[in-house]
């Protein structure tokens, strides 16, 4: 029988490609050593963030399935330490030095990479259990399934590709995989703000909050 991917896993990889088209754009090889839109950023440093979120799948699904306990989707976000941390925190300092290490071999190096990891990952998603616990080494002791990662991953994609296209020139994301990502910050923005106040911000301008920012 044909292994096949879930709508998620469809969803990730139209994302990632997406992602991989703005990363070759020449447009970010010229701006590489800037300052980018996202303050403490470099170009190259975003650029490689923005890589990280599809080169760490493969390697998530290849390892041994983790140890630690799967936890749902708004349980990950309860745990990672960069949520209200200051911009000199650790967890965001180390976030962006990640970054510039990732894209320490050049703007070319780099597209270079995430293009190969997108010509094997239909291959890797379609052999893979959605429901498989995966984790990335950087979190702490819990793990996900495979696709609330996905979501993870294309939450981060759009939120860094906008980052980036903002620095750069702008790039469009596909309507479904944004669905998934509004989908997912709309439920951080309620515990966080409650949900009388991201209703209004989204139907009645004259009783919007200030922010219903998901993070």
């Amino acid at each position: 029988m044909t292994a096949r991917m879930t709508g998620i896993q469809d969803d990730f990889l139209s994302t990632a490609r997406a992602a991989a088209a703005l990363l070759r754009e020449e447009a970010v090889a010229a701006a590489w050593d800037s300052a980018s839109a996202l303050p403490g950023f470099t170009v190259r440093g975003l650029a490689g963030h923005l890589a990280y979120q599809v080169l760490c799948i493969a390697p998530a699904l290849t390892g041994p399935e983790p140890q630690e306990p799967a936890v749902p989707l708004l349980g990950h976000y309860s745990r990672v330490g960069w949520i209200g941390a200051a911009p000199d925190a650790d967890a965001n300092v180390r976030i962006r030095q990640d970054g510039e290490d990732i894209a320490a071999g050049g703007h070319a190096g780099l597209a270079a990479r995430v293009t190969t990891a997108l010509e094997h990952l239909p291959a890797f998603l379609a052999a893979a259990d959605a429901d498989r616990p995966v984790r990335i080494p950087l979190w702490g002791p819990w793990s996900l399934r495979l696709d609330d990662l996905l979501v993870t991953r294309m939450m981060e994609i759009a939120v860094h590709n906008d980052d980036l296209a903002v620095s750069v020139g702008a790039s469009a994301l596909p309507e479904r995989a944004v669905d998934t990502v509004v989908a997912l910050l709309t439920r951080p923005a309620r515990r966080r703000h409650g949900t009388s106040a991201v209703l209004r911000a989204l139907a009645r301008a004259e009783r919007a909050p200030a922010s219903i920012a998901a993070f």
